[in-house]
């Protein structure tokens, strides 16, 4: 069997990478548990000397991983930059401050002394997404390091490449062999690395129903899980808001990685009063956002990260039209030559309970415009999902804010 990496611009195949066999993954943790032994009695300074090298050599091949970030997943190349150099200052941080973050705590009590003290758990499965494969990765691989953990990483299979050379940077910054490895397994074989002795905690970012599977899996085992999964972010704007500011934020924030982050606004709930000023305005600011080769540095969207996810996508915007919501801009997949995976910035207008995206997650450029009557319907609105992850309201009223 073997994992296909294929350039969404065009639909070529990059590589074929032959999975792991369960041999060659049972053989694998053992050996990052045995590194793990040495490495939870390293010094805090150790840890630290060996993130900082990371970092550097982040900052130092931060453009060549770029160019593979744009090449597998689709993000500009700039985007692609901003997100290594993001990885390198979580190194920092970390390498700096996991010492005191981690010290003993002591606690008031009736005994003469006591105290909370954080030990290494162990090795620790990391399942990621593709959206940021490096930022992913690197927010969970720097605290677990300097805590004294070891890392096994299942990313996704479009960026095995990033995944590949996250583990070269490992290696190259002088941690010990296999204190880090990158598994290349496909999703069904996650269930057996969780039920692996070595393995004591797993994290993932991803879906809501691939979180369901991995928690059942890890309480199965009595195993430490932390999560973090689908959002469908209500940004408010209420009537006495400054509606041009707001336009370009929804913007900006609506098409964050172009839409395809668990965090970006996806739900725009605008009060009736300044609903017309405000679409036209956001409909303005979507629409200038060029889209188009990620190498160029002009291009603000690259393309979606895979062609399936993109063709998903263009069917929940056309189910959505069907079911009486109106497309103001985009909806449409261009026409280009190539077999590529770009959709345009989006909106879609009139949206109402009972519509399939009042209740689904879109994941990719496309805003939803729902209207409300007043603040307290907006309000309501924006609570009546099962999603959580964040909000935004827009008000010169600071008590409004707050609600």
């Amino acid at each position: 069997m073997s994992i296909q990496s294929v350039n969404p611009v065009n639909g070529k195949v990059i590589k074929n990478y032959k999975e792991h066999s369960w041999n060659q993954v049972s053989k694998k943790i053992a050996a990052t548990h045995l590194a793990w032994l040495n490495w939870q009695n390293t010094s805090f300074s150790e840890r630290a000397s060996m993130l900082r090298k990371t970092a550097e050599l982040l900052l130092q091949r931060k453009k060549e991983l770029a160019t593979l970030m744009a090449t597998e997943m689709g993000k500009p190349i700039k985007d692609g930059i901003a997100e290594i150099e993001k990885c390198a200052s979580v190194c920092d941080y970390y390498a700096d401050n996991g010492e005191t973050f981690l010290k003993d705590e002591i606690i008031e009590t009736e005994a003469s002394r006591s105290y909370v003290s954080f030990r290494p758990l162990g090795v620790v499965l990391a399942v990621m997404p593709w959206n940021f494969p490096y930022w992913q990765l690197f927010r969970f691989l720097a605290p677990a390091l300097m805590a004294g953990n070891c890392g096994l990483l299942k990313h996704a299979s479009n960026v095995s490449g990033c995944a590949l050379s996250i583990e070269q940077i490992i290696k190259d910054a002088g941690f010990p062999a296999n204190v880090f490895q990158v598994l290349l397994i496909n999703s069904k074989v996650v269930k057996d690395v969780i039920a692996h002795p070595a393995v004591k905690a797993v994290t993932l970012t991803g879906s809501t129903e691939a979180g369901i599977q991995v928690a059942q899996q890890a309480a199965q085992q009595l195993k430490k899980s932390v999560l973090e999964l689908g959002g469908s972010d209500p940004y408010i704007i209420l009537e006495d808001a400054d509606i041009g500011l707001a336009a370009d934020i929804c913007a900006q924030s609506r098409l964050i990685n172009n839409g395809q982050s668990c965090i970006a606004a996806k739900r725009f709930i605008v009060v009736k009063k300044v609903e017309k000023e405000f679409v036209a305005l956001f409909k303005a600011k979507m629409a200038a956002r060029i889209t188009g080769d990620p190498f160029d540095a002009n291009t603000n969207l690259g393309p979606m990260s895979r062609l399936d996810l993109r063709d998903e996508l263009h069917q929940q915007v056309q189910e959505n039209i069907m079911a009486g919501a109106k497309c103001i801009l985009g909806g449409q997949i261009p026409d280009y030559k190539s077999k590529h995976a770009f959709y345009t910035p989006t909106i879609l207008t009139g949206i109402k309970k009972g519509m399939p995206a009042y209740e689904e997650e879109i994941f990719g450029p496309v805003a939803l415009v729902i209207s409300a009557k007043n603040t307290d319907d907006a309000i309501r609105i924006a609570n009546d999902t099962s999603f959580g992850l964040g909000a935004a309201v827009f008000t010169k009223d600071g008590s409004l804010g707050s609600k």
